[in-house]
């Protein structure tokens, strides 16, 4: 049987907390776990197999969700529809979200097929990057320090359940990157080969840097292989994501 609780009052501590994890860039990391929001988001964590701790609905959506969604957690919340739209970061509230827990810190996969972020702090640029990754086969993604907090709403949302399927190592400082027995890949404008003319290296790690400033120099020195997009257009750069989807791509076609 469904046990569901009803909350009325704003000032319901779990609603209080709710508000600070859908709103927040890094509450997640105060509590332990983090706010999804949206039919998608929460069919993608229990088709990996997660278990919520508690699945908040608005009262509109909770005869549609019962069936679905209502014995996903070990608790269920209905709350009146304003209440929800005050949880939600989205100017139109999906009506329906999960907490989970977050996963628990691993070392470092020295073999793993990985991406590594230098200080890339658009979310939704890191969010689409997370995409790609797990499109192409890359388990394991390395956030250094300075980077957009990978469990943050915007970023899950732009993840669209990328983050329940890899491996993911935040605010980790450049010196741990010693455990990765792979080469590092970087793109650059001005050196190594176009992307097209190269054999790359898989399983490997692909270094994608800063918006503005790129990769630091401290791991372009560190890489085994550079490589140069292509840009018959003659645009100066391209966008960070878009740089991504083209290199993980690239990868995963020469694993084949």
């Amino acid at each position: 049987m469904i046990s569901m609780h009803p909350i009325a009052s704003r000032d319901n501590p779990l609603l209080k907390e709710l508000r600070k994890l859908a709103q927040g860039n890094t509450a997640y990391r105060k509590t332990g776990r983090f706010w999804v929001e949206g039919d998608h988001l929460c069919s993608a964590a229990l088709l990996r197999g997660l278990q919520p701790t508690i699945a908040v609905f608005a009262e509109s959506c909770w005869s549609q969700a019962a069936a679905q969604f209502g014995s996903a957690a070990p608790k269920t919340v209905v709350v009146p529809d304003a209440l929800f739209s005050e949880i939600s970061g989205l100017e139109s509230p999906a009506k329906m979200g999960f907490v989970l827990d977050l996963p628990p810190a691993t070392a470092i996969d020295p073999q793993a097929p990985t991406v590594i972020l230098d200080r890339v702090q658009d979310a939704g640029n890191v969010g689409s990057i997370l995409r790609s990754a797990a499109a192409f086969g890359f388990k394991q993604v390395i956030a250094l320090h300075e980077t957009a907090a990978l469990w943050s709403p915007k970023v899950l949302r732009a993840g669209m359940g990328a983050h329940f399927g890899l491996l993911l190592h935040e605010s980790v400082p450049e010196a741990d990157l010693d455990a990765l027995a792979l080469p590092l890949v970087v793109t650059s404008s001005h050196q190594g080969g176009l992307i097209q003319d190269l054999q790359l290296p898989f399983p490997c790690a692909w270094v994608l840097g800063h918006e503005g400033q790129g990769v630091r120099q401290s791991l372009l020195a560190r890489a085994q292989v550079h490589v140069r997009i292509g840009q018959p257009g003659g645009e100066e750069s391209l966008n960070v994501a878009a740089a991504a989807a083209i290199c993980l791509h690239s990868s995963s076609i020469g694993a084949r």
